[in-house]
């Protein structure tokens, strides 16, 4: 995978296609390869860029004084978006919101658009009964380890404090092997981690930050799904909140709904890529 250099260390990523620069993002414990069902049925024409970012599942370890709080995380966005010199971005977050803070924090300059799928906003940080378990993991010492151990075994992993409420169908055991290896074999990754699960949040400061969203200038789509960990009202009112976004659901997904219906969010995403128009707005 080729590597960039940011000020937190180095990031990997990967590229297929050429021509405008679609950049999709993952969550806590995830790598790229969570985009893998639906890559190839995205429109060609697009340059898409998969940075693997430090949330666990990255292979090189962050710089020991890197900042990788929330609000670090999202400069971590902003950077990697400049280290390749990529403007006109169309920036694509799922489960991980920290992303959509980059308006409120003025880095936005490079991103022309945005696609949301299920992901943290205004309040919900960590999201629901699984993300504030892993975050509580995250500070007890030895925790991480025995929270994600668990994730390797199929039928914890259904449970609804776990991955139940993820996906709507059942995670591969390999996808979940290779998404936790790296946390599990390497203290530096695990520091990594730590760093982030310990950021303290305000409730009213992530409302503040989210809501900023109402000045940015670039078309939008959002693209929900029913969940009980990102509430569906969540997307809605982040439809609301940007100018002119358009809003759309995923019937019978869960938060991960590019693995639960590939050939949904692909034919969402490149409707709105290609900027074709459609009956409803």
């Amino acid at each position: 995978m080729p590597v960039v250099d940011v000020p937190s260390g180095q990031v990997e990523y990967l590229v297929d296609g050429d021509g405008p620069p679609v950049v999709l993002l993952h969550g806590l414990l995830m790598d790229q390869s969570l985009w893998d069902r639906v890559m190839p049925l995205l429109p060609s024409g697009f340059r898409y860029i998969r940075p693997l970012l430090p949330f666990g599942s990255h292979r090189l370890p962050m710089h020991a004084d890197a900042d990788l709080s929330m609000t670090g995380m999202a400069g971590l966005v902003a950077d990697f978006l400049e280290a390749l010199d990529l403007d006109d971005v169309t920036l694509v977050h799922t489960d991980w919101g920290g992303g959509l803070f980059l308006t409120a924090m003025g880095r936005d300059d490079r991103v022309a658009q945005l696609v949301i799928l299920p992901c943290e906003a205004f309040e919900n940080f960590p999201p629901g009964l699984p993300g504030r378990l892993v975050a509580l993991a995250g500070r007890i010492p030895g925790g991480l380890v025995i929270g994600i151990r668990p994730l390797r075994v199929s039928w914890l992993r259904r449970l609804p404090v776990l991955y139940g409420q993820m996906a709507s169908s059942p995670l591969p055991d390999a996808l979940m092997r290779r998404w936790t290896d790296p946390v599990l074999r390497d203290k530096l990754i695990r520091r990594d981690v730590r760093s982030y699960l310990r950021t303290r949040f305000d409730a009213a400061d992530l409302v503040r930050q989210t809501e900023a969203l109402a000045g940015f200038g670039g078309r939008a789509l959002v693209l929900w799904s029913a969940n009980k960990v990102m509430p569906l009202d969540h997307g809605r009112r982040l439809a609301g909140l940007i100018p002119g976004a358009q809003y759309r659901e995923v019937p019978d997904a869960a938060v991960l709904s590019m693995l639960d219906q590939p050939e949904i969010v692909a034919e969402e995403m490149s409707r709105f890529l290609s900027a074709i128009p459609t009956s409803s707005s």
